[in-house]
């Protein structure tokens, strides 16, 4: 796992699965600790009402955000828990800004809302894909910083972006999973393996992205699921306990 980079990054360079000498049981039963502190923590976020927290996931296709969701987040009481998928932008979204629909979903304080993608989109896929030229791309990026410093600056908004880092190979059998299985069929998507094509470009776009976002990216191995939960629930574990949260003191005009 990486967290801050100060040198250019470098991708192909990062592994994407755990170091040979963690513990996969060990890990497991460390992940597992840490979810339940995780929605202890997000009860005295909705509780208290001065913060609020983003987390934006991103990938490649069968990177395991949903899994991420499920296994990081799914202890948490429903109450102030938010997640929304991005996808094709409608008509009316396309008439506004690239970000108009991107800061209506944004969290309120005492509120955690999970990004499965994010307005990242608008600086990776139409940039692979042309449909925005380079000028376009640095201004946009210019603009995805300034957003996220407002939400940071203006609303108390904890952001944490993960970068989960999949390798080729393991896309290739999570794809073929969802052909071969019955209960993943409904994540098969034909683009998808069109959109494999372009995994060198995929790699630039967010290599360019990671070194230019003012607020840093972790990255996450995740070939190996068990090991993305354990990286991300440190992450998110200590980032919450770094906001000193507590309970709200009792208000009534009762006699006890």
């Amino acid at each position: 796992m990486i967290t801050r980079l100060t040198m250019p990054t470098d991708l192909s360079k990062i592994p994407t699965t755990a170091p040979d000498d963690l513990d996969k049981d060990k890990a497991r039963r460390i992940t597992k600790e840490r979810a339940e502190r995780i929605a202890e923590l997000h009860q005295q976020l909705v509780a208290e009402g001065k913060h609020s927290v983003l987390i934006v996931l991103q990938g490649m296709d069968a990177s395991g955000k949903d899994g991420a969701m499920r296994n990081v987040f799914g202890k948490c009481m429903p109450f102030g828990l938010r997640a929304v998928g991005w996808k094709k932008p409608t008509d009316l979204e396309f008439a506004h800004d690239f970000l108009w629909r991107i800061h209506k979903e944004a969290p309120a304080k005492g509120e955690m809302v999970i990004f499965n993608r994010s307005h990242y989109e608008d600086v990776l896929i139409q940039r692979v894909h042309g449909w925005i030229d380079e000028e376009r791309v640095d201004r946009r990026i210019e603009s995805i910083n300034a957003f996220e410093k407002l939400l940071a600056y203006d609303n108390n908004t904890l952001i944490l972006k993960f970068y989960l880092h999949l390798s080729k190979e393991e896309q290739e059998q999570q794809l073929l999973e969802r052909v071969n299985e019955a209960d993943k069929h409904y994540k098969h998507n034909d683009g998808d393996w069109k959109e494999r094509e372009h995994w060198d470009e995929y790699r630039a776009a967010y290599e360019d992205v990671i070194d230019r976002s003012e607020i840093p990216w972790h990255i996450v191995g995740v070939d190996q699921r068990w090991y993305r939960d354990y990286v991300m629930t440190d992450i998110v574990l200590n980032s919450l306990e770094g906001l000193k949260m507590g309970w709200p003191p009792l208000e009534t005009e009762m006699a006890f």
